[in-house]
């Protein structure tokens, strides 16, 4: 391109322009920049209306605000800010870089004005959140085209009015518009955030009906309604026939299974994705390492934390954000806190991952330390970063701290709280004893406490022996949610503590008769890439000679460390040796005996238990850790605990 321009005998506006754009075209801004300056040296006659539209596109792309201004200088001074086709790029310029103001003005100074000019200036209005001015000059203009139409429809879905941008959607429809990929991705996902999937499965049928259900943008539009609405198998069966895909297509399924649920799904649709030949992009990567995250599987997000490194993809803050996550959530806090160290940028996202990573150990000085630091920086905390910090205070006892930053984060921040706010902070009382103030903070909250509160609640009434307000808990959470199994389950162990065995069997016997079960306890190891699962007294392991001699060797050891065993943790009415039995086969027990067999010393046992770990059991393994010099890393659902030379990181208190 350039060798030929440099042949032509005389230059005219048109080859200027067609230089300019050819560099602007390929990314070469700062060369179509200096080619602009030659001409303007050409003199006033090669300079015309498309050289000041390309520059002004060009410069709003790069971000060149003062150029911007320059050449508006520029265009005023040679004459041609009444130009429509001038105007409407100058008017977007100020709209993108955010001075709608400047924006308005320069449209309200037009003569004369088109469509393409309206449409501009309403997209500008929505970008700035001016919902009520966009929706008077779309009310004002003279002629509407479909692009008017849906550049409506997406800013009132961009800015939360998804309720208005369907009511819209039947207006356009009954003007006789025809809809394109564009309307029907912006309109699918207003359905996708209201979750209505009924109004989404009418734009389906539509979508069909008009020969558009092939168009990769629309499927991947569909695939991510129908994965916000909660239905993965609609997800599925759309993207399974869906011809061609894109890195957007596998991006929505990779994420929809990921919001649903369906982490394992989301890992092996990634490496679907990678075996088709797409390569992801930041979003993509930093979802299924998410994934890896809600699975606790260190391993495979470790292979996909190379990934990041050698495809450069690390450097965006989502992947970034997404590795901080998995490393806190996989117990490796310390690597946690590398990685946050190593970004150049961080975000509110970025703070409140690593303190919500501290929260979860109960390391509740570090996680204060952090949010202070946050803020510090000028980051506005949000509702998940105060249940971080309002949970750490929880598990390490923190009550008048607690209380301060409940204060802090309604009065100085005006964020609403939330049942999880509320959660925590009955969880802030009921840890520490303080029940009859738990009881004070339930009945003053605008609302009432959901299943996880009650059940939080009558936990600690069962650690603190409180019967009263045991049963006040237990009743409340029996009205509020009949099936859940918490309430029988906690209530059977507190009459049981008591040796009250009347009243357990009563308890077992309303359970059967109202047909609930309670949640069994299992725990789970992962050693070469395959998940080992146990509960309490299985024997289904091809391992459990090898791991119940272990378990044998173990207990010798620990009662010559001074172990008893806490018989009262066991709710059955059963001899005190079958008691001991019970307690020395629970789940975790039984992964952390099959952890010492193979885990290579030097490396931590990492188990997860999908209930809290037993007062008996946490005993025991602080012990197991004192005699075998091994690091034992636990996560049940409360918290981590990593254990090491006899102690535990949560000081005894979870």
């Amino acid at each position: 391109m350039l060798e030929v321009f440099n042949r032509l005998p005389r230059r005219d506006g048109v080859s200027w322009n067609l230089i300019i754009s050819g560099y602007g075209s390929r990314g070469l801004g700062f060369d179509a920049l200096e080619a602009y300056k030659l001409m303007l040296g050409d003199g006033r006659l090669s300079l015309n209306r498309i050289t000041f539209s390309t520059m002004l596109i060009l410069c709003s792309d790069n971000g060149w605000i003062r150029m911007s201004r320059q050449i508006h200088g520029q265009i005023v001074k040679w004459g041609f800010e009444s130009y429509v086709f001038v105007g409407s790029p100058l008017v977007d310029m100020y709209a993108k870089a955010g001075f709608i103001y400047e924006a308005e003005k320069v449209f309200d100074e037009l003569p004369e004005r088109n469509v393409v000019m309206y449409n501009t200036m309403i997209m500008g209005y929505l970008r700035s959140g001016m919902v009520r001015e966009s929706r008077s000059l779309f009310q004002d203009m003279p002629e509407r085209d479909s692009i008017s139409w849906t550049t409506m429809i997406t800013g009132l879905t961009q800015n939360g009015l998804e309720r208005e941008a369907l009511v819209l959607l039947r207006k356009m429809r009954l003007e006789g518009l025809p809809i394109d990929q564009f309307t029907f991705g912006s309109i699918l996902t207003a359905c996708g955030s209201l979750q209505a999937i009924e109004e989404g499965k009418q734009l389906h049928a539509y979508i069909i009906r008009t020969y558009h259900s092939e168009n990769v943008f629309v499927g991947s539009a569909l695939v991510d309604m129908y994965s916000k609405c909660r239905n993965i198998k609609y997800a599925e069966t759309t993207f399974s026939r869906m011809p061609n895909k894109n890195i957007v297509s596998w991006t929505a399924m990779v994420v929809g299974y990921g919001q649903n649920g369906f982490s394992e799904e989301a890992v092996k649709a990634f490496c679907d994705m990678q075996r088709n030949g797409v390569e992801p992009d930041d979003f993509t990567l930093g979802s299924v390492i998410s994934s890896c995250a809600n699975l606790v599987s260190l391993e495979e997000g470790a292979q996909f934390h190379g990934r990041a490194l050698v495809s450069g993809l690390i450097s965006f803050i989502t992947v970034s954000n997404a590795l901080v996550t998995l490393y806190a959530k996989c117990g490796s806090i310390e690597e946690s806190h590398r990685l946050f160290d190593e970004m150049s940028v961080k975000d509110e996202v970025s703070w409140t991952a690593l303190v919500s990573g501290y929260a979860q150990f109960g390391k509740a000085t570090e996680t204060i330390d952090l949010f202070e630091k946050m803020l510090q920086h000028g980051l506005q905390p949000d509702g998940v970063t105060f249940v971080g910090v309002l949970s750490a205070c929880s598990r390490a006892g923190l009550v008048d701290k607690g209380k301060f930053y409940f204060e802090l984060m309604v009065k100085e921040h005006g964020i609403t709280p939330i049942l999880d706010h509320y959660t925590c902070m009955i969880d802030l009382f009921s840890r520490s004893g303080l029940l009859v103030e738990a009881k004070d903070f339930i009945q003053k909250m605008p609302c009432t406490p959901d299943a996880i509160g009650w059940a939080t609640l009558l936990s600690s009434c069962r650690t603190h022996g409180n019967m009263e307000i045991g049963k006040w808990a237990a009743e409340s959470l029996l009205e509020l949610d009949p099936e859940n199994p918490a309430s029988y389950v906690l209530l059977t162990s507190m009459y049981a503590a008591k040796g009250n065995w009347a009243e357990v069997a009563e308890l077992r016997r309303a359970m059967r008769d109202r047909g609930v079960r309670k949640e069994p306890g299992c725990s789970w190891i992962k050693y070469k890439n395959r998940v080992h699962i146990f509960s309490a007294d299985d024997k289904s392991s091809p391992f459990s000679d090898q791991i119940y001699a272990e378990l044998e060797k173990l207990n010798a050891k620990m009662i010559d460390e001074g172990y008893v065993p806490d018989v009262t943790q066991v709710m059955h009415k059963v001899e005190e040796s079958d008691k001991i039995k019970l307690l020395n086969h629970h789940s975790e027990r039984l992964a952390i005996a099959f952890g010492l067999i193979f885990i290579p010393p030097g490396l931590p046992i990492r188990v997860v238990k999908n209930l809290r770990v037993c007062g008996d059991c946490h005993t025991a393994t602080k012990i197991i850790s004192k005699i075998t010099q091994r690091e034992i890393l636990v996560r049940d659902a409360v918290r981590f605990h990593l254990f090491k030379d006899g102690k535990c990181s949560c000081g005894d208190f979870w």
